[in-house]
C-alpha cells in the first residue's frame, strides 16, 4: 500500500473507537486505489480501551499521544508531523469510505488542479437507523450538495490538502479547540485569508457512522458548532463570502427564529395572547422558508419522514438564535470590560500561532509516540 515516498497519507484521528475501527479502517484497506500509493496513519488520542491495538492491524503507523485526549485538532497535527505524503487526507473515524472514495479524491486533485484542498460529504445512506441520525446525515448532505464548487471553509471528516500548505499554514488550532468543535471551520477560514483555492466535491463521498441522540444533538449544535462559530464571526475571523450554513439566507432564518422566541418570551411575561399568535406566525414562516429542503428529504425519504423532522430542523433555528444570542452578549461584555478597565483607545491583543497552539508549537497532548 505504500512506498518510501507515498502521494497520499490518510490520517485518521480516533478516541475510544475500538470497535468502529475493524468497519472503518478495513474499508479503507479495501479501497480501489490503482496507480495511487498511499499510507494510512491512525492517531490515538488518549484512548482507554484497545484502539491503538486494533489500529496495528490495519494501519501503516500508529501515533499514540499520551495523557488527556487532546482531540481531533491535536490528533490531525500530530498525524500531518509524521506524515510522509504530498497530500494529506483526513478521515474521521466515524466514517467509512466506499470502495471509489480515495480514487474520487485523487481524481479531483488531478481534474482541479488549482484547488490545493478539497472535502467532500457523507452518503444518503447512514448507517444508524434512527430518525436523528438520518436527520442529521441528511441535513448535512443537502448543505455541502448545495455548496458543490468553491468554498470558504474546510471540513475535516472527509477532506484533504496539500501536505506544505498545511505545515505552511500552521495545522488546526489545538488551544482553542481541546475537543470536537469547528476546528476545521476556522482552519478553512486561515486558508481562505491565505489565498487558497478551497473546493466541495460531492462525488467524494463517506458513510457516517454516529448514532445521534437528541440530547447529543442538542448539546453539540449549540455549545460545539452554533456558539463558536458566531465566536469567530464576531472576533472578525471569518471574512469573504457567506457559504453554507452561514449563508445570508440563513442568517435570516435564524433571525426569525431569534424573533419568534422573543415573541413567546413576550407572551409569558406580559401575559398577552398577541405575542403568541406573532410566535406562532414567525414560526410558520420559518417552516415555509425551509420547503425546498423538505421536498428534498420527502424525495429521498419519503413525506413521512419530511414532516417527522420538521421539529427537529425548527430546533435547529431556535438553537442557532439562542447561540447567536449569547455569543453577542459575551461578546458586547467583553468590550465594554476592555474599555473599563485598559481605556478605549489601546489596541486589542493579538494571538500569535503559538498562542493558538498549532504546528509547529503544539501537535496535541504529550506530542507524537510512534
Amino acid at each position: 500500500m505504500t512506498t518510501a515516498r507515498p502521494f497520499l497519507s490518510v490520517i485518521v484521528p480516533a478516541h475510544q473507537a475500538a470497535d468502529l475501527l475493524p468497519d472503518t479502517l478495513g474499508a479503507l484497506r479495501a479501497s480501489r486505489s490503482p496507480g495511487l500509493e498511499w499510507e494510512l496513519i491512525v492517531v490515538d488520542d488518549g484512548s482507554r480501551d484497545a484502539t491503538g491495538d486494533v489500529a496495528a492491524r490495519f494501519a501503516d503507523r500508529v501515533v499514540k499521544l499520551d495523557g488527556p485526549p487532546g482531540g481531533p485538532a491535536g490528533a490531525r497535527n500530530a498525524g500531518a508531523a509524521v506524515a510522509g505524503g504530498e497530500w494529506l487526507l483526513f478521515v474521521d473515524a466515524d466514517v467509512r469510505v466506499r470502495m471509489d472514495t480515495l480514487c474520487a479524491f485523487w481524481h479531483s486533485i488531478e481534474v482541479h488542479p488549482s484547488a490545493s484542498a478539497i472535502f467532500g460529504t457523507y452518503d444518503a445512506t447512514p448507517a444508524a437507523p434512527g430518525l436523528v441520525s438520518r436527520y442529521r446525515n441528511l441535513l448535512h448532505r443537502y448543505v455541502h450538495l448545495r455548496g458543490a464548487g468553491p468554498a470558504e471553509t474546510f471540513w475535516g471528516g472527509l477532506g484533504g490538502m496539500r501536505a506544505a500548505l498545511f505545515r505552511e499554514v500552521g495545522g488546526f488550532d489545538t488551544r482553542r479547540y481541546a475537543r470536537p468543535q469547528i476546528e476545521d471551520i476556522e482552519f478553512g477560514y486561515r486558508l481562505r485569508d491565505a489565498g487558497v483555492t478551497i473546493l466541495l466535491d460531492p462525488s467524494i463521498q463517506g458513510t457516517h457512522l454516529k448514532d445521534w441522540s437528541f440530547a447529543r444533538m442538542a448539546v453539540t449544535d449549540f455549545r460545539d458548532r452554533a456558539l463558536p462559530w458566531m465566536r469567530l464571526i464576531l472576533e472578525g475571523q471569518r471574512r469573504g463570502p457567506m457559504t453554507l450554513n452561514v449563508a445570508w439566507r440563513e442568517q435570516l432564518k435564524v433571525g426569525v427564529a431569534g424573533s419568534a422566541i422573543g415573541a413567546l418570551l413576550g407572551a409569558v411575561v406580559w401575559a398577552d395572547l398577541r405575542f403568541a399568535w406573532l410566535a406562532l406566525a414567525l414560526t410558520t414562516a420559518l417552516a415555509v422558508s425551509n420547503l425546498p429542503i423538505y421536498r428534498w428529504f420527502a424525495r429521498e425519504r419519503g413525506e413521512r419522514f419530511a414532516l417527522a423532522v420538521l421539529p427537529l430542523h425548527l430546533w435547529y433555528y431556535f438553537s442557532n438564535a439562542v447561540a447567536a444570542g449569547v455569543a453577542v452578549l459575551e461578546h458586547v461584555g467583553g468590550r465594554l470590560r476592555r474599555w473599563l478597565f485598559t481605556g478605549p483607545g489601546r489596541p486589542k491583543p493579538g494571538r500569535s500561532s503559538a498562542e493558538r497552539g498549532i504546528l509547529p508549537e503544539s501537535t496535541g497532548s504529550g506530542g507524537p509516540k510512534p
